[in-house]
C-alpha cells in the first residue's frame, strides 16, 4: 500500500497508488496522512480497502508533502562513512542529530526554499 497526499499546496487531500499507478482518494476514510492515520490500527484499516472501490483521481495532480502536522523535522547526518566522505569530514564517533523547518518536507517535485 503507497500513501501519499495531492492537491494545491495546503489543500493535499489523501490518497493512494493503486498497483496500476492510479492515485485513489481516501478522504472519506482518514482527514489526512499523519498523526492519526500512521497509527497501526488506522493503517491496517487502510490495507483492508479495496483500492479499486476508491474514487479514482483525475489529471495528474501535484503530489504534495508525504505526511501532515509534523511538528519537528529532526535529521541524522553523516550516519554512514560515505556520507561523510561525500562531505569531506571525517567519520564523527556519533552521527550528527540537527532540526531543520518543518517547512523543508515538501512534496518530490516541490521547488525547496532555501
Amino acid at each position: 500500500m503507497k500513501l501519499l497526499r495531492y492537491g494545491e499546496v495546503g489543500s493535499e487531500r489523501p490518497g493512494l497508488l493503486d498497483a496500476d499507478g492510479t492515485i485513489r482518494d481516501l478522504s472519506a476514510h482518514v482527514a489526512d496522512i499523519g498523526g492519526t492515520a500512521l497509527h497501526p490500527a488506522s493503517l491496517d484499516m487502510l490495507a483492508k480497502l479495496d483500492a479499486k472501490s476508491l474514487p479514482a483521481v483525475s489529471g495528474s495532480p501535484r503530489i504534495g508533502a508525504c505526511v501532515a502536522g509534523t511538528g519537528k523535522f529532526i535529521c541524522i547526518g553523516l550516519n554512514y562513512s560515505d556520507h561523510a566522505a561525500e562531505t569531506g569530514a571525517t567519520v564523527p564517533p556519533e552521527p550528527i542529530i540537527f532540526m531543520k523547518a518543518s517547512s523543508a518536507i515538501v512534496g518530490p517535485d516541490d521547488d525547496v526554499l532555501i
